[in-house]
């Protein structure tokens, strides 16, 4: 069978040499006369999988030495706890900005553990440029959700903190276009998305954020404990890990992260434009806040809508129905999605305006 084109937010597509790689070892990996999925985490082989997925990562995202990489599992959900847990000392103060339904969930999980300052955009899908004002001063830390998978919207000028650490969600758009690290206090990510299978987090975290958890945060939600253990404490999700090294080689292989910004603006660029020349769909987006990733859009109707899903799925575009909070469609345009995949997108959707309009 012929695979479609999954324009999924997560688990998303992958790319198709990586599971080929994947089918190629799955019963023998590296002449153990085993699978990946039964090895060992403390066996030689697993032990090089894990050492090289760090490197990969450091060396595309040029992580600084004086930064942790580490491992877990429990996906973003997971991290919005474990940060206040970890930077939310007693009697101390922390910032969350809000821009849309996961920052509300992180929020949701900090307020549990002391006291949060919410900031909020006056408009939907509107973010600002924030500076060191727009803080409290007694903040520990500055918390966003750098990109929107939801509402298709992204920071596109990060915030100005005044040296309050910097903590963000990058789950959807990691690896998809170039970063500082070094602006950062924490970065986070669930692979599921530009990374690899659900099943692993990737966590970056500075060096001064580390060692700072409450005397009641439990082992596994400390993050010293993996830092400490190398991600390898208990054991980890070792064949997620080993299909997320599999990628980071195919992100290096295609350009490393600049190749896939470029690969991504194009994109992102070919369905906007079809969208904003359009006079039956629309993008409730400003042009400045529009993600790479996640693009929502609708015809503004809902039977036609669900006539466009309908017949996108019989055209073998897989996953295009938006988030029930938003509604319409949501196409996500991920690292591994390929160029001909938004082509053939864009030429359906232009099909499918012209049949309106001759009804």
């Amino acid at each position: 069978m012929k695979r479609v084109y999954n324009f999924s937010a997560g688990p998303a597509v992958l790319p198709e040499p990586v599971l080929k790689k994947v089918q190629e070892e799955l019963l023998n990996y590296g002449e153990s006369g085993m699978s990946v999925m039964e090895l060992s985490h403390r066996s030689a082989p697993f032990q090089n999988i894990i050492e090289e997925a760090q490197n990969l990562l450091r060396e595309l995202l040029s992580i600084p030495d004086d930064y942790q990489v580490v491992f877990m599992q429990g996906g973003a959900s997971m991290q919005f706890s474990m940060i206040p847990l970890n930077l939310l000392g007693k009697g101390q103060e922390a910032d969350y900005i809000e821009t849309g339904s996961w920052s509300k969930k992180a929020i949701k999980e900090a307020v549990k553990v002391g006291k949060v300052h919410t900031l909020s955009p006056a408009e939907p899908f509107e973010i600002p440029v924030y500076s060191p004002e727009d803080f409290s001063p007694q903040s520990s830390y500055v918390h966003i959700t750098s990109n929107n998978t939801i509402e298709g919207t992204r920071f596109h000028e990060y915030p100005d903190t005044g040296g309050i650490p910097l903590v963000a969600d990058m789950s959807s758009h990691i690896l998809s276009e170039k970063i500082d690290v070094s602006s950062f206090g924490l970065i986070y990510a669930g692979a599921q998305k530009n990374l690899g299978p659900s099943g692993v987090t990737v966590a970056i975290i500075h060096d001064r954020l580390i060692g700072g958890a409450t005397d009641t945060c439990p082992t596994m939600l400390n993050y010293d404990t993996y830092v400490k253990h190398d991600s390898l404490f208990n054991t980890p999700p070792t064949f997620s890990i080993y299909v997320l090294k599999l990628v980071l080689e195919w992100v290096k292989e295609n350009g490393g992260v600049e190749g896939m910004q470029a690969h991504n603006e194009e994109k992102a660029a070919l369905l906007y434009n079809c969208i904003d020349e359009s006079s039956l769909f629309h993008n409730p987006v400003p042009e400045k806040n529009r993600s790479l990733m996640n693009i929502p859009f609708s015809t503004g109707n809902e039977d036609l809508n669900a006539q466009f899903l309908k017949e996108a799925k019989a055209e073998g575009f897989e996953f295009l129905k938006g988030h029930r909070s938003v509604g319409g469609m949501r196409a996500s345009l991920y690292n591994a999605m390929p160029l001909e995949g938004v082509e053939a997108l864009v030429d359906f959707m232009k099909k499918f305006e012209a049949k309106q309009g001759g009804e």
